[in-house]
C-alpha cells in the first residue's frame, strides 16, 4: 500500500464480500472461542463450586502465555512439520494445535476444581498455551492470504468472528450451566473447537507461505534465522523504536479507563443485570460496527486518516463517562457511554491491526507478529495496572478526563511516524 488513495463507500462495501473475508472471519471465531475459557468463564465456574476469591484470583496467572507468546512464535513460524507438513507450514501447524486444544478443553471439563484444583490450572494454563499458539499461525494466515488493501476489512472481519467466539464461550457457557454440568459444557465446547478444526482442512494455504524452509546446518544457524533476523529485520525500519511505542500508546488511554470501567459502574450503583445487559447487547453490537466501519475506512480514506480519527475518537468518547460520572446512575446515559466507547474502540482497533499486519515481512509474520501484538498487550495490560491507584486518588471525572489526555503521546507518535514514512504507513515493502 503505498500511495494511499480515497475510492467511494461502495468500492469499500466489496472488500468484505470476499472467499477470504469468510475464511478470516472463521479464523477470527476460532481464535477467540478459548479465550474466556481462562478467564472469565473459567472464573465463573470455579466460583459456582466454591472455589475461594482468593484462589480465583491466582488462578488469573494461568493466561500468562498470551503475553509471552513471541518466545516460541519463531519454532511456529519457521519449522516445518513431518508427514502432515505436507498441508502447508500455515495450515498444518494450525490443525495440530487445534487438535491439542480440542483435546485440552475436554480433559480441563474433566477435572474437580475443589478437590484437585492444582489439576485444573495446569490444564488451563495449557489450554491458554494453545490458543496462545493458534493465534500465531491465525495472525500469519490472515497476514499472508489477504491483499495489502484487505488488510483493514480484514482486521474487522477478524474482530467481528472473535466476538462471536468469545460470547458462545462466556454468557453461552455461563447460561448452559443453568441446565447441565461442567463436564457436559465442556465436552460441547470441545466439538466446537474439534469443529474449527474441521474448517481448517478446507481453507487454502496462502501463497507466501509455501515457500521452502530453509534447511541449517546447525542450531546456531537455525537461531540466527528464526529468532534473530526476524527482529533485526524490523530494527532496520526508519524510527523503529518510535514504531513500538506507538504501539504501546496508541490505546493506552482506552485501556487505562476500561481496566475501571467494572468498578466505576459499580460505585455509581448500577446493578449486575443492569451492567451485563448494556455492555453485552450494546456494548457487542456497537463493537461489530466499530469494527467493519473502522475496515472502511482503511479501505476508503487509508490508514492514516482512519488511525488519526479512530485515536482521536476513542478519546473524546472517554468524556462520555465523566458525563455519566455527573449524571449518575442513569440507565440512558450508560448505554449512550457504553455505545460510543466500543464503536470508537473498534474503528481505532481495526486500523491498529491493519497497520501492525501491514509492518511484517512475509519471511517472518508469525514471530514479527506475536511481537507486535505481546507488546500492545503489555500496554493493556502492565502499564494500565496503576489505574485502580490513579482512581483512588482522584474522583471519577477526572479519572476519564484524564484518560482522554493519555490518548495525546499516541496521536503525536502518529503524526511523527508519518513524517517518517510521507508515502503511506505500510513498511514491509520498502
Amino acid at each position: 500500500m503505498s500511495v494511499e488513495r480515497q475510492v467511494s463507500w461502495g468500492e469499500a462495501l466489496t472488500v468484505y464480500f470476499t472467499w477470504r473475508q469468510v475464511v478470516i472471519f472463521g479464523m477470527g471465531f476460532a481464535s477467540g472461542f478459548p479465550l474466556l475459557l481462562t478467564l472469565s468463564t473459567l472464573s465463573y465456574w470455579l466460583s459456582t463450586v466454591g472455589v475461594d476469591k482468593t484462589t480465583i484470583g491466582i488462578f488469573i496467572l494461568v493466561g500468562a502465555p498470551y503475553t509471552f507468546k513471541f518466545l516460541w512464535s519463531p519454532i511456529i513460524d519457521q519449522v516445518k512439520l513431518p508427514i502432515i507438513g505436507r498441508l502447508g507450514r500455515r495450515k498444518s501447524w494450525l490443525l495440530v494445535i487445534q487438535m491439542l486444544l480440542t483435546a485440552a478443553i475436554f480433559v480441563m471439563g474433566q477435572t474437580d476444581p475443589v478437590a484437585v484444583p492444582a489439576m485444573t490450572a495446569l490444564l488451563a494454563v495449557t489450554v491458554a498455551f494453545f490458543s496462545a499458539s493458534q493465534d500465531i499461525v491465525i495472525d500469519a494466515y490472515r497476514i499472508e492470504i489477504l491483499e495489502d488493501a484487505e488488510q483493514g476489512a480484514g482486521a474487522a472481519s477478524t474482530q467481528i468472528g472473535y466476538k462471536f467466539g468469545t460470547l458462545l464461550t462466556s454468557a453461552g457457557a455461563i447460561a448452559l450451566s443453568d441446565y447441565v454440568g461442567w463436564p457436559t459444557i465442556f465436552a460441547v465446547l470441545a466439538a466446537i473447537m474439534a469443529l474449527c478444526a474441521v474448517f481448517t482442512i478446507f481453507i487454502p494455504e496462502p501463497k507466501s507461505s509455501t515457500r521452502i524452509v530453509t534447511q541449517h546446518k546447525n542450531y546456531r544457524e537455525w537461531i540466527v534465522v528464526a529468532v534473530v533476523q526476524p527482529f533485526a529485520d524490523f530494527m532496520t525500519r526508519r524510527g523503529w523504536l518510535v514504531i513500538l511505542l506507538f504501539i504501546l500508546f496508541y490505546k493506552y488511554g482506552d485501556a487505562f479507563g476500561s481496566a475501571m470501567a467494572s468498578p466505576f459502574y459499580h460505585e455509581l450503583g448500577f446493578s449486575g443485570t443492569e451492567i451485563a445487559a448494556v455492555t453485552k447487547v450494546f456494548g457487542v453490537i456497537a463493537s461489530m460496527l466499530g469494527a467493519v466501519l473502522g475496515g472502511l475506512c482503511v479501505f476508503r480514506y487509508g490508514l492514516f486518516k482512519t488511525l488519526l480519527i479512530g485515536g482521536i475518537v476513542q478519546a473524546v468518547t472517554n468524556l462520555l463517562f465523566a458525563v455519566l460520572a455527573m449524571k449518575g446512575a442513569n440507565l440512558v446515559w450508560l448505554g449512550v457511554a457504553v455505545t460510543a466507547d466500543n464503536l470508537a474502540g473498534n474503528i481505532a482497533a481495526a486500523a491498529l491491526v491493519a497497520y501492525l499486519s501491514g509492518l511484517c515481512n512475509v519471511a517472518f509474520t508469525a514471530t514479527q507478529y506475536a511481537l507486535f501484538s505481546s507488546f500492545m498487550a503489555f500496554g493493556r495490560t502492565g502499564l494500565s495496572s496503576a489505574s485502580g491507584w490513579v482512581a483512588d486518588h482522584t474522583d471519577w471525572v477526572s479519572f476519564w478526563a484524564l484518560t482522554t489526555v493519555m490518548a495525546i503521546p499516541g496521536l503525536l507518535l502518529l503524526l511523527w511516524i508519518v513524517r517518517l514514512y510521507p508515502h503511506g504507513l505500510t513498511t514491509r515493502q520498502e
